[in-house]
């Protein structure tokens, strides 16, 4: 049978890749070939792939050449790829509504996602949700939120952290200068401080430490705090309780607890950003329920509606203080998306949260068995269906990449020696085993090079 034959049903039960002939193949080179010229040189395109339909855990491309799907679109298709509840919710959805501006009138579909958007999120008590076409969006949302109830300007990020590309949020974005080069002046009144034990930043933070537990909550109080910016004066802190773009790296124990504690100290309010870790990826709804912490504010987009675009920023319903027509959006919130929310939820909640725990385990017991072997891996981190592998430099981890392309296995960069693997939450352990076979192929082929 050929790849073309497969039904859906068939593709999403492969567990193995197929790729045949060198990549990329004739059709794929000629999309190739038409991108080039018609499209803008700003998108940064991982390798030469070409997806044509995808099901489950499995995308088939142009050439007919099947992968296992180890990135999710950067996170977003969390229940796999057109799942049926999710594909029947939003053709039930468009046959009767496709759009209908939430900002200016009472659609039933937004403010029912509101509501299970209150059912899940993290916080104690009530919460309200604006609805976005984006992560970026929420980012932007609550920078306006913070500065509106705070009467405060300024916003702390921190190095390694990808909150978005546009002007608010990229100015909080601090992983790699090519998201702010030559499109200054940024936001004015954002400060960064280094993440998490700040190991891998180039500072020296032990003397800062002090009674604060942990040197960069220190830097933020005896530094920032002290010489540049007063606490008084600082709106929010907007985190990523696992650090995404940046490397996939789990913060230490105990490190937002110091976060939050320094933010009630001061009056500041703490936004978890939970762009790519949230709904569900790492075995939890959110990855900031694993530290038990809770946020002020917390920030929704990728996996919310597997693929359709949405974003959600939810905060404590007593910030929600801002004025009539202070904030709004066309398309946020839209009726489509919002249908697929609601399907994606129900899945998440009664199933795919609790096998992104189990398959994630997998997964990370298999990388650090193989790290055993593969001096070329120096570390495995991650949570759940968020895991990060690190090698020596950028050049070995994009090698790696490359090499487990060509083996069907699409997987993705981060920070700036590392690799993400961030499977739909639909991942089984038999394509897990897969996967684990295969990475090893392709660090051995690099490491033997």
């Amino acid at each position: 049978m050929t790849t073309a034959e497969l039904s859906v049903e068939e593709l999403a039960a492969v567990s193995e890749p197929r790729v045949s002939g060198s990549l990329p193949g004739p059709e794929a080179q000629a999309v190739i070939a038409r991108d080039a010229s018609v499209t803008s040189p700003s998108l940064p395109r991982a390798y030469e792939f070409v997806p044509r339909r995808g099901s489950g855990s499995v995308v088939e491309d142009v050439d007919g050449n099947l992968f296992l799907d180890l990135n999710a679109g950067i996170a977003v298709n969390s229940t796999g790829h057109s799942h049926p509840k999710v594909v029947e919710a939003i053709q039930r959805q468009a046959a009767e509504l496709i759009h209908y501006s939430a900002s200016d009138f009472f659609l039933p579909i937004y403010s029912e996602v509101c509501a299970r958007l209150d059912s899940v999120a993290p916080m104690s008590g009530s919460v309200r949700a604006f609805l976005t076409n984006s992560g970026t969006e929420a980012v932007e949302a609550s920078i306006k939120l913070a500065r509106y109830v705070t009467g405060r300007q300024n916003i702390i990020g921190f190095y390694g952290a990808f909150h978005g590309r546009s002007y608010g949020s990229v100015s909080v974005t601090a992983s790699k200068t090519i998201y702010r080069a030559k499109f200054g002046p940024m936001l004015p009144g954002i400060f960064h401080a280094p993440y998490g034990d700040g190991h891998g930043w180039g500072l020296e933070l032990a003397d800062a430490s002090g009674e604060y537990g942990f040197p960069t909550i220190g830097y933020i109080e005896k530094i920032l705090f002290k010489r540049v910016v007063a606490a008084d004066e600082v709106a929010a802190i907007i985190v990523e309780p696992i650090l995404g773009e940046g490397g996939y790296i789990v913060p230490p124990d105990g490190w937002l607890q110091a976060l939050r504690e320094l933010c009630d100290r001061h009056g500041i309010l703490l936004v978890a950003d939970e762009v790519q870790s949230g709904m569900g990826r790492t075995g939890k709804m959110w990855a900031i329920e694993h530290f038990g912490v809770e946020p002020d504010v917390v920030l929704s987009g990728k996996g919310i509606a597997s693929g359709m675009p949405l974003g959600a920023m939810i905060a404590k319903e007593h910030l929600m203080s801002w004025e009539l027509g202070a904030h709004g959006s066309t398309y946020g919130g839209s009726p489509t998306s919002c249908a697929a929310a609601l399907a994606s939820i129900d899945l998440i909640e009664n199933g795919l949260m609790q096998n992104a725990e189990k398959v994630g385990n997998v997964m990370l017991n298999g990388l650090r068995d193989i790290q055993s072997r593969q001096d070329a891996i120096r570390e495995v981190r991650g949570l759940g269906l968020m895991i990060g592998i690190e090698f020596p430099d950028h050049d070995s981890a994009d090698a790696v990449e490359k090499a487990a392309f060509r083996r069907g296995l699409l997987m993705l960069g981060c920070g700036d020696d590392a690799i993400r693997m961030s499977p739909p939450l639909v991942f089984r352990e038999d394509q897990a085993e897969t996967s684990l076979r295969l990475f090893e192929d392709a660090v051995a082929d690099v490491a033997g090079r």
